[in-house]
């Protein structure tokens, strides 16, 4: 992913409102991110945990949407998968992530995924997500790169349609 500036990602919210984009918090390390092993950006808001935030370059342009953050509950020891990436974590290291329809119903889609939004990290071996995190696949790296991009394109398909 190229590196955004922070008058981008305000302008590239698809389910909020403008005034919502305008105050929402963006990251204070953009000009640290590793912007070259990033399928897209994402973060969880400091401030408000139940939020989270994913951008990326979709229909060749950027677009972002803002997440709610289902609770984790307490009894979720078992390993759980992330629908982008396909990384397995124990505890919360997958939430529920919904999304509010952008096509202004009151419709929401959602996925699992890894709760610090890491993905594209987890898939370069950038980060660690523990013993058994990340399977054996006999693909490339870039063949799972390419997959978490459809995944990402898909859910950001699902975003912006009516249904």
């Amino acid at each position: 992913m190229r590196a955004i500036t922070e008058g981008e990602i305000r302008a590239s919210f698809v389910n909020c409102t403008k005034g919502e984009a305008k105050r929402l918090a963006v990251p204070r390390d953009l000009a640290t991110r590793p912007w070259d092993d990033l399928d897209f950006l994402g973060w969880q808001d400091l401030a408000s945990p139940g939020r989270a935030y994913l951008i990326a370059e979709h229909d060749d342009r950027l677009v972002g949407v803002a997440l709610r953050r289902t609770p984790p509950r307490a009894e979720l020891a078992r390993r759980s998968m992330c629908s982008l990436c396909l990384t397995t974590h124990t505890g919360d290291g997958v939430s529920l992530m919904t999304a509010r329809r952008s096509a202004g119903n009151s419709d929401s889609v959602g996925a699992y995924i890894c709760t610090d939004l890491a993905c594209s990290l987890y898939l370069r071996g950038k980060k660690d997500a523990g013993p058994g995190g990340r399977m054996h696949e006999s693909l490339t790296l870039e063949e799972k790169i390419g997959r978490t991009e459809v995944n990402v394109a898909e859910f950001l398909r699902k975003v912006r349609s009516s249904s």
